[in-house]
């Protein structure tokens, strides 16, 4: 980003004005004059450095950049309402941060919580590691499940489980067929490094792999979701990327293939909760999701 912080109302406003491509309509519909759209649009485009919207007297439409922000806006402003639907929620709830790839553990660590707390409820907010962190620091969310993050300001980051990282190709790549791989070995392809954006725990567990095994790949455009990950690698034989082993599994693809790495990487999960939360409910929470879940941890006594 080449600007400060894009504001979720600039957001709003871009989507609106992309869904009717027209500036007085959307103006209409976000109930506010058009002048002021027409200055959200302006700062937002200056903010991220692009030109997102072509103008004539006739018409509006979306260049390239204005294509691809419409999906990351669309799924910013998903989370935030997630959020807040997360903060609305009535006493008895807990309100738990999550993403792709954590469904096995996140069902069996509730079998846990409930085992004690039989009547308590969860919300699942699926978020950006960097939103999940927030959220939790404000207040918005009681826990959260992140890998790779060793220490974040405001709260608490509770190692819970080691997951693999697992290479994953297309099931065209010449390597598709090992059945183990090292770095090394597909450090002739095009790396697809995990955006910071998007998750910069991840992108600094997989740096930190590329040094030590003494690889220096080429980059290739930065991937966003893990879905989209998937499928761009599955549609791309030169490509590769490393991704946690269960993010894959959840992905369900036929057209990638993880492979093992050797020598291993992994990426240490953990349990986030705010600084403010009680020692006992952080440890049962840690119990319940580690690996080897136990069944007779306590449940929770409240968030």
């Amino acid at each position: 980003m080449v600007g400060g912080t894009v504001e979720l109302r600039a957001l709003r406003y871009f989507v609106t004005v992309a869904e009717e491509l027209h500036f007085g309509r959307a103006a209409q519909r976000l109930g506010i004059v058009q002048p002021a759209v027409s200055q959200q649009i302006a700062r937002l485009e200056r903010e991220l450095g692009a030109r997102l919207l072509d103008r004539t007297p006739r018409r509006v439409r979306l260049t390239a950049a204005g294509r691809r922000v419409l999906v990351a806006a669309r799924e910013a402003l998903e989370a935030a309402d997630r959020v807040r639907a997360a903060v609305d929620a009535p006493t008895g709830v807990l309100r738990i941060g999550t993403t792709s790839g954590l469904t096995d553990r996140l069902e069996r660590g509730l079998d846990v919580l409930r085992e004690r707390t039989p009547d308590f409820e969860a919300v699942l907010v699926d978020l950006p590691v960097p939103a999940r962190l927030a959220a939790v620091r404000g207040g918005d969310l009681d826990l959260a499940l992140v890998r790779g993050v060793v220490s974040a300001p405001g709260v608490r980051v509770l190692p819970a489980w080691t997951e693999p990282l697992r290479a994953v190709v297309s099931h065209r790549h010449p390597l598709a067929d090992r059945a183990v791989v090292s770095i090394r070995d597909l450090a002739d392809g095009v790396l697809r490094l995990v955006s910071r954006q998007c998750d910069p725990a991840l992108n600094d567990v997989v740096t930190a792999a590329l040094r030590e095994a003494g690889a220096s790949p080429r980059l290739g455009r930065p991937t966003g979701t893990t879905q989209d990950t998937i499928v761009e690698i599955g549609a791309d034989p030169d490509s590769w990327t490393l991704l946690p082993a269960d993010q894959v599994r959840a992905g369900g693809s036929t057209r990638v293939r993880a492979i093992p790495l050797d020598p291993p990487v992994s990426v240490v999960g953990s349990v986030v909760a705010p600084d403010a939360f009680a020692d006992g409910c952080a440890a049962n929470a840690v119990a319940a999701f580690r690996d080897a879940a136990c069944a007779d941890v306590p449940g929770p006594s409240g968030p």
